[in-house]
């Protein structure tokens, strides 16, 4: 099989031309971020340093992370701070339902900092947060990209009970580099909660970053292996060093790599795939209402 086009080494600190994101401006960015701030609220947008800040809050596209923002793990790539959180916010699930709801969008992601601290690693906190904002954006489809509550599948069941309409758990890297990158997390408990979520009826999503050491073969045989879970929807995107305290970046893939796999993978059977240098997780899900409408049948 063809090797994928690459830039191999990481050539300095400066990213090739082809990554570009949009500098955070204009009216609708500054009212975003002001609505987050007094509402006290947390955005992955914000915590963990996305590069698409700026062009997604210009349509207030915001990814909102529940209870609080520190998180009890320390992955290697992930800018989100590590620390002893304080206990859930029982108003937080009202005021994000608030803000969604002024927001107007059609699709929206959730996503958490991982809260080992809790018995139920947040599930029920999740239920609440979602039963808030379908009472007040009953038209809003909302995806939840969670963590993997220690292999606990009953608190996945917690969450799936309050109907979200994609469960996304992200494997991040490939199975040799999991404990590297996510150093708490385990491959087989994070396959285990994706293909139980899929038992459940749910459409299932996950995504993976590139660049961090991994092989073409690799990335292959993980999107097979998705593709067999029953995996509904991939995003595959380059791995951005946030500091100089995270994992180097080892390899930069241009966009024509991305374009490639996105092809092998749907050709493997996933229904829809998202792939280029600057995808994220919910990177243009404010825009899929209808796709996860139509995947819903």
């Amino acid at each position: 099989m063809r090797k994928l086009p690459v830039l191999a080494e990481e050539p300095s600190a400066r990213h090739p031309p082809w990554i570009k994101a949009r500098l955070p401006s204009g009216e609708v960015y500054f009212e975003v971020r002001n609505r987050v701030h007094e509402l006290g609220l947390h955005t992955v947008c914000e915590s963990a340093s996305c590069p698409n800040i700026g062009e997604c809050w210009s349509r207030r596209a915001l990814t909102i992370m529940i209870l609080g923002e520190l998180c009890t793990r320390s992955c290697q790539f992930c800018d989100v701070p590590t620390g002893r959180p304080l206990p859930p916010d029982p108003d937080e699930p009202r005021r994000i339902a608030e803000l969604l709801a002024e927001c107007g969008l059609r699709h929206t992601v959730i996503t958490c900092v991982d809260r080992d601290d809790l018995p139920d690693g947040g599930a029920a906190h999740w239920a609440a947060t979602l039963k808030a904002v379908h009472a007040r954006c009953p038209d809003l489809t909302v995806e939840v990209l969670t963590g993997d509550f220690r292999g606990d599948l009953s608190a996945v069941d917690t969450v799936l009970s309050a109907r979200p309409e994609v469960f996304a758990h992200n494997l991040e890297t490939v199975p040799r580099l999991s404990r590297q990158v996510r150093v708490q997390a385990s491959y087989p408990r994070s396959y285990r909660v994706l293909a139980h979520a899929k038992s459940r009826g749910a459409i299932v999503k996950t995504g993976l970053m590139l660049g961090l050491g991994e092989t073409d073969e690799e990335i292959r045989s993980v999107i097979g292996e998705l593709s067999q879970l029953g995996v509904d929807i991939l995003t595959l995107g380059q791995y951005l060093r946030p500091s100089r305290g995270h994992l180097p970046v080892e390899r930069y893939l241009p966009p024509n790599a991305f374009d490639e796999l996105r092809a092998f993978a749907l050709g493997s059977g996933l229904r829809h795939v998202e792939a280029g240098p600057l995808v994220r997780s919910s990177y243009h899900a404010d825009g899929q209402a209808d796709l996860v409408r139509a995947l819903r049948g």
